[in-house]
């Protein structure tokens, strides 16, 4: 299923106050970045696809786009959101969208796709995901190796919640095959789907999972909502959320790349020392769902996950390449360029000028 959509989509200059940055600036990690403040930017106006904004993976977004980074560094940026991972790869295939906030292990795919995206700033290194089943269902589905036969929901198919899926099926000797895989979408629409009995499990994100595990509606049978546990599922650190874009964006536009990497490294920065309440104040209070308190729980729990530097490590990378290997046929390591799958160039800018 997977590998079948694959197929489808195949075919800043330093500023003279440097070393005098105020207090206040400090305490804020705005430092004085000379590309994204003051370098013309070769397209200020910046459309960003993301599947599933409410999702805490993708946080940071929310934040540069809620405390105003995007604007300090001259951008106007208009955020799609979709239900999933795959719909806006799909933007910036299609070229509705310049840039993805979704997860990197898309550039692989589609490496091996003959499409060369890249990722350029990291927002995090934990998954922020849970498979979890139905109460109902929980007596008979206490291992992976139970899910054969089951339905099975997901953001949508092609998504960062199917590769988990995929993933976890693998280590118990199954396929995708073996189950029936459901885009029933992220948030309210995941719930219904549990509520209604529609699937049987569902590989969700956090603050979802975390909403329906609080309210008796799942049991978590996998979880990688944590840095620990996203390290356990794939067998070591990898990266997950990222800013990805065509290479060919970041080769024509790269002040604009800067100054989109500038607003995720500050979120993530600010996300660092921010507390769990002052997080919640500052999200859309549709992202709460009517229940602040857990809300605030979830955030507590996947907060060590979040990327404050913005770097992508190549051996997370080339771990990542390797655990898509054990399920996917399709991908190749020894075919796989995993040097042109990222960059951190940007994030090294941000930290040369922050000093």
């Amino acid at each position: 299923m997977m590998t079948a959509w694959i197929k489808r989509i195949g075919g800043i200059v330093r500023g003279s106050a440097r070393g005098v940055l105020s207090l206040v600036l400090l305490a804020l990690a705005t430092p004085v970045l000379a590309q994204g403040a003051h370098a013309a930017l070769e397209k200020p106006n910046v459309a960003i696809a993301v599947g599933g904004k409410s999702a805490m993976i993708y946080l940071p977004l929310t934040i540069a786009e809620r405390l105003g980074y995007f604007r300090d560094e001259g951008l106007s940026v208009e955020i799609s959101d979709f239900n999933g991972g795959s719909k806006a790869l799909q933007a910036v295939i299609g070229g509705s969208a310049d840039v993805v906030a979704g997860v990197y292990e898309h550039t692989v795919r589609m490496q091996a796709s003959g499409q060369h995206l890249a990722a350029f700033v990291a927002l995090g290194s934990s998954m922020q995901l849970a498979l979890a089943v139905a109460t109902s269902e929980a007596d008979r589905i206490r291992s992976p190796g139970d899910l054969k036969g089951l339905k099975i929901g997901v953001s949508a198919p092609g998504s960062t919640t199917h590769m988990m899926v995929e993933r976890i099926l693998a280590g118990a000797q199954l396929s995708g095959q073996d189950v029936s895989i459901i885009g029933v979408g992220l948030s309210s629409t995941a719930v219904a789907a549990i509520v209604s009995r529609q699937i049987d499990a569902i590989c969700t994100a956090e603050a979802t999972a975390s909403l329906m595990e609080h309210r008796g509606l799942v049991k978590v049978l996998v979880d990688a909502r944590t840095r620990a546990g996203t390290e356990k599922v794939f067998g070591g650190p990898v990266p997950t959320s990222v800013l990805y874009a065509q290479a060919s964006f970041l080769r024509n536009n790269p002040n604009t790349a800067q100054a989109l990497a500038n607003a995720l490294i500050r979120a993530g920065r600010w996300l660092e020392h921010a507390t769990p309440e002052e997080v919640a104040n500052t999200v859309p209070e549709a992202f709460l769902a009517g229940d602040r308190a857990t809300y605030v729980q979830a955030f507590e729990k996947v907060r060590d996950g979040y990327s404050a530097n913005g770097m992508i490590s190549a051996e997370g990378a080339q771990d990542m390449v390797n655990a898509l290997a054990a399920f996917d046929p399709k991908i190749k390591p020894a075919e796989i360029n995993v040097a042109e799958t990222f960059t951190n160039q940007f994030a090294q800018r941000f930290a040369k000028d922050a000093h």
